[in-house]
C-alpha cells in the first residue's frame, strides 16, 4: 500500500511497494499491471461498467446507503444471472471498447 491515505495504487510495481511485494509473495499472487490510459486491458473494468449501467445511470439516490443498497442488490443478481443477456451484452461492448 502507498502511505498516502493507506490506499492501494494498482500502478505501482511491487518494486516501488513492498507490502504489495510481500503480500503477493506470500500469497502466490502474480501482479499484472496494465497502462493507465487502456482500462480496456482489464477485464474486471467491464464489470464496473455494468454494474453502473444497471445500478447508478440515471438514478438520483437519497443518500449512500440507499445507493449502497442497490449496488449489493445488484451484485446479488448479477452473481446469479451471469448468463443474462443483457448483462453479456453490457460487458461485450465494454470489452471491445
Amino acid at each position: 500500500m502507498t502511505k498516502h491515505r493507506g490506499f492501494l495504487s494498482p500502478h505501482l510495481t511491487t518494486k516501488k511497494c513492498q507490502r504489495v511485494a510481500t503480500w503477493a509473495a506470500a500469497n502466490n499472487v502474480e501482479m499484472a499491471y496494465t497502462p493507465t490510459n487502456s482500462s480496456w486491458l482489464n477485464r474486471i473494468e467491464a464489470q464496473f461498467t455494468a454494474l453502473r449501467y444497471f445500478t447508478l445511470d440515471g438514478t438520483d439516490h437519497a443518500d449512500h446507503k440507499e445507493q449502497g443498497s442497490m449496488i449489493r442488490r445488484y451484485i446479488i443478481w448479477r452473481n446469479r444471472h451471469a448468463d443474462d443477456r443483457r448483462l453479456r451484452a453490457v460487458v461485450d461492448r465494454a470489452n471491445v471498447a
